[in-house]
């Protein structure tokens, strides 16, 4: 809902909701974010009678309705003939929507939001090699960043449907809770001046945990990992995905700014849970590069001594050496950095030895 009212603050805001099961977020979106249009579809015919009685107080707002029973292709293929496109397209699918994503993205209005979800959580995580050959046309493999990974693999199949059609993608926000996957894209006239080389691979060695990434524009042999010589096992390489950031600040400063001022407002219902405000302030605070995420646990167990480190403490230790380093916003007690990784083992068992120290005083 932040995210529809920042899109209507900017113009008029029409919504293609494709999947709207009873239309509570089509509601919303009219009588909260202020939408001049919503469409709202489900592919169940029974279900009609119901989805137009709970969207009929739009009509009353003065906002344009329209409910319908087709399948999402049915109404996608029809917008594309019709060249009916919206501000914001809808797709919150039950499994993987990756079919859809062309029609998808000609329904979307240029510099219009596709909002992305997806409850396959099996095959984009690694779970299910195969099945993520066949949807994502890419390789999934087991990652301590699994919800990352998989909102990566999303966000690289819009891109290079978008890229076919002559278009540009900047992602807008990607989190996720463990089972489904959500992202915001902005669709853009072309593509941004290297936006190609944001598609690429990341790999993840096993044997000592470190991680590499590269863009497939660039794309060449893979460095030694920090195994001992002769000891490392092959690569378990993920991709081609999207390695480019996967959160867009000014949009983030729009809806925490929303969320504040509803939560200091005394005549305003506070709709924005508090949880919802700290995940914001975490999307906000980390911007999603670069693609080399560690759970402190990994850390922990890979120091060979002592207990793991404050998050907080190792980002402030590797800022201090000249590093990028972050709190992973998409998943929590993670950490972001580009710093090498046997550095990174040093820091966190010294700071955990530290932290023993302090403890046992």
């Amino acid at each position: 809902m932040l995210l529809a009212r920042a899109l209507a603050s900017t113009g008029p805001l029409r919504l293609l909701d494709v999947m709207a099961g009873c239309g509570i977020r089509g509601l919303r979106v009219g009588l909260e974010a202020g939408a001049t249009a919503v469409w709202a579809n489900d592919a169940d015919p029974d279900r009609l009678p119901l989805l137009s009685a709970n969207l009929a107080p739009l009509s009353a707002a003065g906002c344009a309705l329209r409910t319908t029973a087709l399948t999402a292709q049915q109404l996608l293929a029809g917008c594309l003939q019709r060249r009916e496109r919206f501000e914001l397209v809808d797709l919150d699918a039950f499994g993987c929507p990756t079919a859809l994503l062309p029609l998808a993205l000609e329904a979307v209005s240029l510099d219009g939001v596709l909002y992305l979800a997806s409850s396959d959580g099996r095959s984009p995580t690694g779970h299910d090699r195969p099945a993520a050959v066949r949807r994502f046309g890419a390789a999934a493999r087991a990652h301590p960043a699994s919800w990352e990974l998989a909102l990566r693999l999303q966000l690289g199949s819009v891109a290079r449907c978008a890229w076919a059609l002559g278009r540009g993608v900047e992602p807008l926000l990607a989190f996720s809770e463990g089972r489904t996957f959500r992202t915001a894209v902005r669709l853009r006239r072309r593509p941004a001046r290297g936006e190609e080389g944001q598609l690429g691979l990341i790999a993840l060695c096993h044997g000592c945990g470190d991680q590499q990434v590269q863009s497939l524009l660039s794309l060449r042999q893979w460095q030694p990992c920090a195994c001992a010589p002769g000891t490392a096992p092959p690569l378990a390489i993920s991709g081609p995905l999207w390695i480019g950031p996967l959160q867009h600040p000014p949009t983030l400063e729009a809806v925490l700014r929303q969320a504040e001022a509803e939560a200091e407002a005394e005549a305003v219902p506070r709709s924005v849970a508090a949880a919802s405000r700290r995940l914001l302030a975490a999307l906000h605070a980390d911007p999603g590069l670069p693609a080399r995420c560690w759970p402190l646990a990994e850390i922990a167990r890979r120091m060979g001594r002592g207990g793991p480190p404050k998050l907080t403490a190792l980002v402030e230790a590797l800022r201090r050496l000249g590093h990028g380093a972050w709190a992973s916003g998409v998943m929590a007690g993670q950490l972001r950095s580009d710093a090498p990784w046997p550095l990174i083992l040093e820091l966190a068992a010294r700071l955990g030895g530290a932290g023993a120290a302090d403890a046992a005083k």
